[in-house]
């Protein structure tokens, strides 16, 4: 019988918020940054341009990467974008951008796109989607968006609002993946590995009592 060996997950992002939801769901991740210049992608389609940033972001970190005989590599890239009254919003340029945003989207709704891309390095296999969320922002005041945005907190993510974070309290719901507004699908994440043919069980990490993820659970066969 053939050995098995490890799978390794390689996440091109240095989004703190997407490693901790890999994290709560057993999935220990190597962190290695793109250093990809979102500036240099424009489309007229948030889909299509949140995932042409996710996989640029993981066709730059699989180029520094080189298969190894002692574990499988996988490298998943991942970008998020607001599609809200007929603009793409990343992240907001300063302050006073941010509110000016939360001006306009306060009591209305827009579409939150993360777009994935999750490559194998050995063979280059790449399977690909995008995940798409509505949320429904809160009616919040303007001292409120004032206090919010001098956390800084909205200043660094894609529609200048979280729903993990402080800025969970000033949404009034979502219809989807809430993994999606965090940044990474767990569901999608889940289809995209069974198009490479491997399982999500496979990326689970041993977790003791504490909770602290100690060894992985799963092999792959090579």
């Amino acid at each position: 019988m053939p050995n098995s060996i490890p799978l390794r997950l390689v996440l091109a992002s240095a989004s703190p918020a997407r490693r901790k939801l890999l994290h709560a769901a057993g999935i220990e991740p190597d962190v290695l940054v793109s250093g990809v210049d979102e500036s240099q992608v424009v489309s007229d389609r948030a889909e299509d341009l949140c995932l042409e940033l996710a996989r640029l972001k993981a066709q730059a970190v699989v180029g520094r990467l080189r298969p190894s005989p002692d574990e499988r590599t996988l490298v998943l890239g991942c970008d998020s974008v607001l599609a809200f009254d007929g603009e793409i919003l990343g992240k907001p340029a300063d302050e006073a951008d941010a509110v000016a945003r939360w001006g306009r989207m306060r009591g209305r709704s827009g579409v939150l796109h993360t777009g994935h891309c999750l490559i194998d390095i050995e063979g280059g296999s790449r399977a690909e989607a995008v995940a798409s969320t509505t949320v429904r922002f809160a009616d919040i005041s303007d001292d409120e968006i004032a206090a919010y945005v001098s956390t800084g907190e909205p200043l660094a993510v894609a529609g200048a609002f979280t729903i993990d974070g402080l800025g969970g309290a000033f949404l009034d719901g979502i219809e989807g993946d809430p993994g999606t507004v965090v940044g990474l699908s767990l569901p999608l994440l889940r289809r995209l590995l069974a198009e490479l043919d491997l399982r999500i069980i496979d990326l689970w990490a041993k977790v003791t009592p504490g909770g602290q993820a100690v060894e992985a659970l799963g092999a792959v066969q090579p």
